[in-house]
């Protein structure tokens, strides 16, 4: 009986069966995986079914193999035969760093938004491409080309001359490895990044800013944009979503913002993921921003514009309003996107469910809201241990 098995040392799956009264063990370069287990299960069936039948054929069924026994009339001329005659066909010829990224790339672009598409054309421009050149194999890299070239983004960005923070490089390596996946599988070698260990990232650090520091800024902020900033410090809405937002997806009578879309470098493009697409409840001072801003630019698309009616800019409104306005009023910087974990904090301090929380965000589950917020969330909600302290001093009073 033919089984499927995968080996202990790399993971790889074989085909294990008997035939002619012998066993024989047929390794591929597929991963154990269900999907790939599945596949070779399929041969296996075929495979007994023909031993079975009698027309099993082992040079036909598995032509690139070494293992395959001569028919008995041949067995002494193959014996006679040199040995480099017999030996295996040499590997296949895979395409070129270059191309195969530009097919890969054509491939999988309908299955990628804009911005994603970008980030992988800028990835094998700065780094995989100056590294490993444009016309090596994909085939002819090794595990050890990965580790090399892990070790040259950890010192730093040649273009930008900066350091790169360990989610820019995982980033990077991610992205180079769902690549040379897919071009191992289609061209039947070993992946180079089977057994590559991706960086340790540091924890999130948020540091939201504090109801004065709210009040601050709105009270100082340019007129035109204090419905803009309210309703960022109070709804937790990504830049991009924010900037994005129609007033088609205003709903003032059940008091509810829709997140539909994201604008970012000019497109207005569908939002980070599923789970994004969200309501998002109107507290009152949101809800009066907005019926404000709508006597500004209700007869727009946007509910928020520059003044040239167009969405706004992120890049613009952080250099030439956000920076600037947190050194005027003394507040140690932080990016806007701080204005989205204000408002998750805020909630959490009012003492709101960490679900409904959740879901205002656009988390599918509370493990994002208590990962990053989780120093946060003992005081907001009081489970710090006073309840259970409360609770034996009521019941044994000053006995110790």
């Amino acid at each position: 009986m033919a089984s499927v098995r995968a080996r202990k040392d790399t993971g790889y799956l074989f085909l294990d069966f008997r035939y002619a009264g012998k066993r024989y063990r047929e390794q591929t370069t597929l991963p154990n995986t269900p999907a790939n287990r599945k596949r070779l299960e399929q041969v296996a069936r075929r495979l007994e079914a023909e031993v079975a039948a009698g027309t099993f054929d082992y040079g036909a069924f598995f032509p690139d193999s070494p293992k395959a026994p001569a028919p008995a009339g041949l067995q002494q001329q193959a014996a006679a035969m040199p040995r480099a005659s017999l030996a295996p066909k040499p590997p296949m010829r895979t395409p070129s760093l270059e191309s195969f990224h530009r097919t890969w790339s054509d491939e999988m672009a309908p299955t990628w938004r804009q911005t994603y598409r970008e980030s992988v054309a800028t990835a094998f421009k700065t780094h995989v491409f100056p590294f490993f050149g444009r016309g090596r194999e994909v085939g002819d890299i090794r595990k050890e080309d990965i580790h090399a070239f892990r070790a040259h983004l950890a010192k730093g960005s040649p273009v930008r001359k900066r350091e790169l923070s360990p989610s820019t490089i995982n980033r990077t390596l991610k992205i180079q490895r769902m690549m040379f996946d897919e071009a191992a599988d289609r061209f039947q070698f070993r992946s180079p990044f089977v057994g590559v260990k991706l960086l340790k990232e540091r924890k999130t650090q948020v540091d939201p800013f504090t109801l004065d520091e709210v009040r601050l800024i709105l009270k100082h902020v340019r007129p035109d944009l204090r419905n803009y900033f309210t309703v960022r410090c109070f709804t937790g809405l990504r830049s991009g979503e924010a900037h994005g937002l129609k007033w088609k997806h205003v709903d003032l009578d059940r008091n509810q913002i829709l997140v539909r879309e994201t604008y970012l470098d000019g497109r207005t493009e569908y939002t980070k993921n599923d789970g994004s697409q969200r309501e998002v409840a109107m507290s009152r001072r949101v809800r009066e921003a907005l019926r404000a801003q709508r006597k500004a630019t209700g007869h727009l698309d946007y509910v928020f514009t520059n003044t040239a009616g167009q969405p706004i800019d992120n890049r613009n409104l952080t250099k030439r309003v956000w920076a600037p306005l947190l050194r005027y009023l003394d507040i140690p910087y932080r990016r806007p996107y701080t204005m989205r974990h204000t408002a998750a904090t805020l909630w959490l301090a009012a003492g709101e469910s960490p679900e409904w929380i959740a879901r205002q965000l656009g988390h599918t589950s509370t493990e994002m809201l208590f990962k990053t917020y989780s120093r946060f969330i003992p005081n907001a909600t009081r489970q710090d241990g006073s309840a259970f302290e409360n609770l034996i001093d009521e019941r044994f009073g000053g006995e110790t």
